[in-house]
């Protein structure tokens, strides 16, 4: 044993891609085969029956429409939660969303969110996993064509859905709230709810991942077909940065290592660890060109977030009325959807939800030495405020021009001098458990 524990500290301070099989948790891994692309299918196709689930559409049929949509998402959940042991409980989270941009009247709208609450009392982290379950054709005001919404957005639900349905089962120190939400075609109005709703009742929201348009493999422009890749948008300067933050990232270089991006490369790591076949490609910005989702309204109240996004969108597909032009089909359909793929994605957001949510809290108050002219650079930090202890951190490093942290150092201190010169890399720290689940890393702050 004692040879073993040496050898797997000498492994942690190999670059993150010699790392990759060898802190593998048993039963997240467990969980992670659990997700059911048969499972998945059969939620997309169900959302696609209620013909339109455009967020003006009837709310007082039981078979069509978005008010039909809400409260089967939400019967379903509740079904999850049964097997919860009273930890999950599944809200409406009810808003009314005034007349403005692309509501043409006052209306009451309804989230679904399913809370799977942590287990520690002192761990007051929440982390969110989301997708939009409203849809719309060519006229975004059309409340009333026939609009599938497989991909744009099912595809992002029945994840969110599969994950409650397969994490509801266990129990996790943080909690986890599994969401779906409405109006984002018509304006972010549903996430931008329950971000205000965060910020205003204190809630201590670690992370947020939205995955929207994540089932298609075959970008019809470039004819290009890739079932292992998937892009995650984050953010480098942070959303809600003022301009004093903003000089202070921009003399330390620190552009691009804002938490959405330390979570984003979180992403690569665990769940290239856990899912097979799977190459998560980091994109450098909040967004596509001309386009904005879910994460968006999280960013702007100051939390960490970022969106998840197939890698070659097929816009055919996306936002068209169902027909056949000179050969060509358009509409959202669940015929073109991969569900084998969906699932790959719905299992990497698993496995890193469940690591975040088992891992102990971020180390606080995190900094690096700059008094002193060295060539070593010198970190110090606090405990987590919340939750287990760690067993210990891990000090990150990597070269100023990857995109990627290269290099792990296990320390069971909450300070450490490294002989590597903090002019010449960039460095985070991250709390570790004793059975191996990390916290998000934290970037420093210049102490003088």
């Amino acid at each position: 044993m004692k040879y073993l524990k040496l050898f797997i500290l000498f492994l942690l301070t190999l670059p993150a891609s010699a790392q990759t099989v060898i802190k593998q948790d048993a039963g997240i891994k467990q969980m992670v085969e659990e997700v059911s692309s048969k499972n998945i299918e059969a939620t997309i196709r169900k959302l696609v029956s209620f013909k339109s689930r455009h967020t003006l559409s009837d709310t007082t049929s039981k078979t069509t429409g978005s008010g039909a949509a809400r409260n089967w998402i939400k019967a379903e959940m509740e079904k999850y939660a049964s097997a919860s042991g009273g930890r999950m409980t599944v809200q409406f989270d009810t808003f009314t969303q005034p007349k403005g941009v692309r509501i043409d009247k006052p209306v009451k709208l309804k989230n679904v969110l399913a809370i799977l609450k942590g287990t520690d009392p002192t761990d007051t982290r929440v982390y969110l996993v989301s997708g939009h379950y409203d849809s719309r054709i060519n006229d975004v005001m059309d409340a009333n064509g026939v609009e599938p919404g497989a991909n744009d957005d099912a595809s992002g639900t029945a994840l969110s859905m599969e994950l409650a349905r397969v994490m509801a089962k266990k129990s996790f120190p943080a909690t986890i709230i599994f969401m779906t939400v409405v109006g984002e075609e018509q304006g972010l109005y549903g996430s931008t709810n329950v971000a205000k709703r965060a910020k205003a009742e204190g809630w201590n929201v670690d992370a947020m991942l939205n995955n929207d348009i994540v089932g298609n493999t075959h970008g019809m422009e470039t004819d290009l077909k890739d079932n292992r890749s998937v892009r995650v948008f984050s953010d480098g300067v942070p959303t809600d940065a003022t301009d004093k933050q903003v000089a202070a990232l921009k003399a330390l270089g620190g552009e691009n290592d804002s938490p959405s991006r330390e979570l984003a490369r979180y992403t690569k790591e665990i769940g290239e660890r856990y899912v097979d076949q799977l190459d998560v490609k980091l994109i450098y910005r909040r967004d596509r060109y001309l386009r904005g989702g879910d994460h968006l309204p999280f960013l702007e109240q100051g939390f960490t977030a970022v969106r998840f996004t197939e890698m070659n969108e097929d816009f055919n597909r996306q936002h068209q009325n169902i027909r056949t032009e000179n050969g060509v089909d358009y509409g959202d359909l669940p015929d073109f959807v991969d569900f084998n793929y969906v699932q790959k994605v719905s299992r990497l957001n698993l496995s890193v939800l469940a690591n975040l949510a088992s891992a102990p809290a971020e180390p606080q108050k995190v900094g690096i030495i700059t008094s002193d002219l060295t060539n070593k650079t010198k970190l110090t930090w606090e405990a987590p405020a919340t939750g287990k202890k760690p067993a210990g951190y891990y000090v990150l490093m990597r070269e100023t021009t990857s995109p990627y942290w290269e290099r792990k150092f296990y320390v069971t201190d909450t300070t450490t001098t490294l002989a590597y010169s903090k002019d010449n890399y960039f460095f985070a720290v991250q709390s570790v458990d004793a059975d191996g689940h990390e916290s998000l890393p934290v970037f420093p702050k210049p102490i003088r």
